[in-house]
């Protein structure tokens, strides 16, 4: 179990790698009940893999390029292919959507392996970009007056 303290001390990267890990496990749970034929469970879990594919696209930074673009429309397939799934009960449907899920997750886990470790560099929000903050000459001394 996770606990909220562990969410807030993942780096965005790591909490990326969870929600991959965690629509994995719901892409098996929802095979798993489309076989045993228990629609009702199958359904709630092809629900959590579309709300899971819904905040990794919700996540993309736009600035980062066309890669931004093209991954939205991955999980925009993968949502669509799963509700068909849903839909019509469809295991191969499901299958497909699983193995593109599977391979992006798996080139994340790998980048993730490569990437230098670094600190992290805060950005500042467009509230902190705007503020004007005069700075006082070098040894300036208020005496109280």
């Amino acid at each position: 179990m996770i606990t909220k303290e562990m969410i807030y001390q993942k780096t965005p990267q790591q909490i990326t790698a969870l929600l991959y890990e965690a629509g994995l496990n719901q892409f098996d749970r929802a095979n798993s009940f489309l076989n045993e034929g228990k629609y009702a469970e199958a359904n709630e879990a092809m629900q959590k893999i579309n709300d899971i594919t819904e905040r990794l696209g919700a996540g993309l930074n736009y600035e980062a390029g066309i890669i931004a673009d093209q991954l939205d429309h991955v999980y925009n397939f993968i949502a669509d292919t799963v509700i068909q799934a849903n839909i019509h009960k469809d295991v191969e449907r499901l299958a497909d959507a699983q193995r593109l899920f599977q391979t992006i997750a798996d080139a994340w886990n790998e980048s993730m392996k490569q990437a230098p470790s670094k600190p992290a560099v805060r950005k500042q929000n467009a509230y902190e970009q705007s503020i004007f903050v005069e700075e006082l000459p070098k040894n300036t001394l208020e005496t109280g007056k």
